[in-house]
């Protein structure tokens, strides 16, 4: 059975998908923007006060499904130019000082609002 998640303490979602799923003790988190979601703007500054935000959102999401970044098992990182991954990587680190999930970094042509990255994540309990 599936349990939709969602929370105010992350942006809504801007299509037709879910903030996250989850199934089977597992939780499936969409691409986060860095959209403020008090304000519904994409944070200002560079990479990293935007990571910083995917981050918080996607922290905020796992709150609500009632899990935490020790819990994540998988990350998928996507990066409008692959310059940025150090300062990205940077804070990233932050929310994951030890036993860092699996991930994949790619840098995309192009991604929502103009957005400098999208993560997306997966939880496991």
């Amino acid at each position: 059975m599936k349990k939709i998640i969602f929370t105010d303490g992350a942006p809504k979602a801007i299509g037709p998908y879910s903030q996250a799923v989850e199934a089977n003790h597992m939780l499936f988190i969409s691409g986060q923007i860095p959209i403020d979601p008090a304000t519904g703007k994409i944070v200002e500054g560079g990479i990293a006060e935007q990571t910083e935000q995917v981050l918080k959102n996607i922290e905020a999401i796992l709150k609500a499904a009632g899990y935490n970044y020790s819990h994540v098992v998988k990350t998928t990182c996507l990066l409008s130019d692959m310059n940025n991954f150090q300062a990205m990587n940077a804070i990233y680190g932050k929310y994951f000082p030890e036993h860092s999930p699996a991930r994949a970094a790619f840098q995309v042509v192009k991604l929502p609002m103009g957005v400098l990255i999208e993560i997306e994540a997966i939880a496991a309990k």
